[in-house]
């Protein structure tokens, strides 16, 4: 059960490989095809625990998991994690658009005004990436062989080449939610939650050096680095905001 239990937490994370990784299979849960209608609970949110899925959630809800992934703005195969708040109803309480009627009665004939051509509207700005107030360092020494791509499953962190155990360390203070080798494609996987909002995942290690629920610090070495899962010794490193990849060279200190 405790094998069970943890690659359910690191699936819940994450269920993309890493470059050049083999892909995995997604598993569905009873009852996430149901057709009856979801009951959206406006103005309630739920907290991820350890264990859940998406699916899970939106059944005890009397929701839809598509629905409740959209309302999240969480896209295929559905991905949470712990301790990531969760909204039980849609941004709007309309759900559908509404068609105005012309009003009844008779009404005189109106001459088309000849069109001018709209001007293109400009392209919306990139978003600007999230502010973190927590201080990143790097999690290893090497050279940088793969930047993350947004909207790219398998480039979802940045991937640093060293040597077979070399110390990979915490990219800040935080609490280790997972440490196995329970997902394939990321061999001997370490998370840790920084707070509520921020996760940074360490792939491929070698060894690891910390378990579950253990405090750590940044700088602390958490282990070492290794090709379990990957072509080459290397780490592949991942931060996200509020379960949602993010570039971490945004954050790191500039080499």
């Amino acid at each position: 059960m405790a094998g069970t239990s943890r690659i359910v937490i690191a699936a819940a994370f994450v269920a993309v490989l890493a470059a050049g990784c083999a892909s995995s299979k997604v598993y569905r849960e009873p009852g996430a095809s149901s057709s009856a209608p979801s009951k959206p609970k406006y103005g309630v949110t739920t907290t991820v625990k350890r264990g859940d899925t998406l699916f899970s959630i939106a059944s005890r809800n009397g929701i839809r998991a598509p629905d409740l992934a959209a309302w999240n703005g969480i896209d295929p195969p559905y991905t949470i994690y712990p301790g990531q708040r969760l909204r039980l109803y849609p941004g709007s309480r309309s759900g559908t658009a509404t068609t105005t009627r012309p009003p009844t009665g008779t009404t005189k004939p109106t001459t088309t005004a000849p069109t001018t051509p709209t001007p293109t509207a400009p392209k919306p700005a990139a978003p600007t990436p999230a502010v973190s107030d927590i201080k990143w360092r790097w999690p290893a020494d090497g050279q940088l062989i793969g930047r993350y791509v947004a909207g790219e499953p398998t480039k979802q962190g940045i991937d640093i080449a060293g040597n077979s155990g070399a110390p990979v360390r915490a990219a800040a203070d935080g609490v280790v939610v997972y440490s196995g080798s329970g997902l394939v494609g990321y061999g001997e996987l370490i998370i840790i939650k920084h707070n509520d909002q921020w996760l940074s995942a360490y792939g491929h290690n070698r060894n690891r050096l910390v378990n579950e629920g253990q405090l750590v610090r940044s700088g602390q070495q958490i282990a070492e680095m290794g090709r379990s899962g990957a072509p080459r010794e290397m780490l592949h490193f991942e931060v996200r905001y509020n379960g949602k990849p993010v570039d971490p060279l945004l954050y790191l200190p500039k080499q």
